[in-house]
């Protein structure tokens, strides 16, 4: 039903997500021939971008995000006909509230992640892990619902007790991060990266060189980036930070910026 894929991808540069992109159209196409609703599987901002330069070429179709709650950084996107409406489509995703039988605040993001993934379940398959003080909310796709309540015996060490919520129930907590004002000499993604981190620009570079930059959830390898403010950035193993914007410019062209630097 969709002709010559391949057009459809030629405007995406990131090889990466090549793959993403075709399972979409796959998506697409059964949709629009079998008359059904399809979730893709959870997605970060920059690919549900991607995708959705895909699917606003589609006229015979709708389709809605969907994370759990409104700021949700990893969501699925629900696919279905266009003559249906999206209030009476089911839900796709499960969200479960985790404690333990004795210390959570000794517990993690990575320990929590780390746990479902050695049930074999892959990472697009889970959304948004949140850290609260005494528990863990944890947004999953609907299919594997029942498989964790059975299997999920373990967080590191502690035995995970499990509850199934409403979306309604979650808590939403707001990232932490530490305000830092600084000056660089110009807007490039190198400079940036090398005040933040307290590194060398050489070492700024080869870091991005070596794809472990990530600006808005999309990978950078250009040491000489321009940035706005306002972008997401991520250093990997290092951190990220959250370039709010300049502040001021001095006379010798040099930028007053604030960073939000996030913790934990």
């Amino acid at each position: 039903m969709i002709n010559d894929k391949k057009k459809y991808l030629e405007h995406i540069d990131d090889k990466e997500e090549i793959i993403t992109l075709r399972k979409l159209l796959d998506d697409i196409e059964i949709v629009m021939r079998d008359k059904i609703v399809i979730a893709t599987n959870f997605l970060n901002p920059y690919q549900r971008t991607l995708c959705y330069s895909l699917l606003n070429r589609f006229i015979d179709i709708s389709y809605h995000e969907e994370g759990g709650y409104e700021d949700a950084e990893r969501k699925v996107i629900i696919i279905y006909p266009d003559y249906l409406k999206y209030t009476k489509l089911d839900d796709f995703i499960s969200v479960f509230k985790i404690t333990t039988s004795y210390d959570f605040s000794d517990l993690s993001h990575k320990d929590i992640l780390g746990s479902l993934m050695g049930l074999g379940i892959k990472r697009e398959k889970i959304g948004d892990i949140i850290i609260l003080k005494d528990f863990a909310e944890i947004i999953i796709s609907k299919e594997l619902k029942d498989y964790i309540s059975f299997n999920l015996k373990k967080i590191s060490n502690q035995t995970a007790i499990i509850n199934e919520i409403d979306k309604e129930d979650i808590i939403i907590i707001k990232p932490k991060y530490k305000e830092i004002q600084t000056t660089i000499s110009s807007l490039r993604l190198d400079v940036l990266i090398a005040a933040i981190f307290n590194l060398s620009r050489k070492n700024s570079s080869d870091i991005i060189n070596s794809g472990k930059v990530k600006v808005d959830f999309k990978p950078i390898d250009n040491v000489s980036f321009k940035l706005n403010g306002g972008e997401l950035i991520s250093v990997r193993k290092k951190g990220r930070v959250k370039f709010e914007g300049i502040l001021g410019e001095s006379k010798k062209g040099k930028y007053r910026i604030l960073i939000h630097k996030y913790i934990g």
